[in-house]
């Protein structure tokens, strides 16, 4: 009787570390996420103002403008992983070609509003990457606790998932806009 009830006993301690592990990983990634999305918002809110500085110079390039003005209200209406990655993608190229209209436009080159404007885009890129980084790192111990034996049984149990990466769709993305010299 006493070997079963320490049995019992170190069954339930099994499964309510292995619950708290599992708890404690998908809060990891949910606070990644919400580092992400404070990243994504500040570069949102850089948008308008980059838009507004390039409109003055470049009159011509409304096209590229309007995409990137769309692009950015877009993001507001999706809240999965995955689509909400392949708009930020697409974001951050409109920003790289909105950053290389300034090669045209040597006034707007020189224009220190846009200059600043354009170190405050790299470093936010910068806070976004690492972000990423840390985001994808915590879903990948979720994802591997969730499909690592014993512990895939009480993930299981509470219908824990895998969740998804925040993954970039090209090659440019990831590296961050260069300040223009």
């Amino acid at each position: 009787m006493t070997i079963l009830l320490l049995f019992s006993f170190a069954l339930t301690a099994w499964a309510v570390i292995i619950y708290n592990r599992l708890v404690r990983d998908r809060q990891r990634v949910l606070t990644a996420w919400s580092d992400i999305d404070v990243q994504l918002k500040r570069r949102h809110d850089l948008i308008p103002k980059l838009v507004a500085a390039v409109e003055q110079y470049a009159r011509y390039e409304q096209s590229t403008l309007q995409t990137l003005i769309e692009l950015r209200s877009r993001t507001g209406q999706v809240s999965d992983v995955v689509e909400k990655g392949a708009l930020e993608t697409q974001i951050g190229g409109g920003l790289r070609g909105l950053i290389a209209l300034a090669e045209a436009y040597p006034e707007l080159k020189a224009d220190r509003s846009f200059l600043q404007l354009q170190n405050d885009l790299t470093e936010i890129e910068n806070h976004i990457q690492y972000a990423r980084r840390f985001y994808n790192g915590s879903v990948r111990n979720l994802n591997t606790r969730i499909g690592s034996f014993p512990d895939l049984l009480i993930a299981r149990l509470f219908r824990y998932a895998p969740q998804p990466f925040f993954t970039l769709d090209s090659a440019a993305e990831k590296e961050p806009p260069e300040a223009l010299s």
